[in-house]
């Protein structure tokens, strides 16, 4: 599912103009983005939880000159699944 995708479910679903349902959309993408940027962790029971993850410093290797090099260490967002979204996939 795109996003484009999302929009028309949710204008559907909520009886909502596209351009509400884009709206709504974004803000809620909007919103989980500025938590996760200021480190904070968004929990959405019964779907699962955003939050952000500290990746460590590590070696690697370029993989056309087999070179070592080192990957710096950065934070990364992550996702856990709720229980409930765990019990629906499967």
């Amino acid at each position: 599912m795109t996003k484009r995708e999302l929009i028309e479910v949710v204008a559907k679903k909520a009886n909502l103009t596209n351009k509400a349902s884009r709206d709504s959309v974004q803000a809620v993408i909007n919103s989980i983005r500025d938590a996760l940027k200021r480190g904070e962790k968004v929990v959405i029971t019964g779907f699962g939880t955003f939050s952000v993850r500290n990746r460590v410093e590590r070696v690697g290797r370029n993989p056309k000159t087999g070179e070592k090099i080192t990957i710096a260490a950065r934070k990364a967002p992550g996702f856990t699944p709720g229980k409930t979204l765990k019990k629906v996939v499967r």
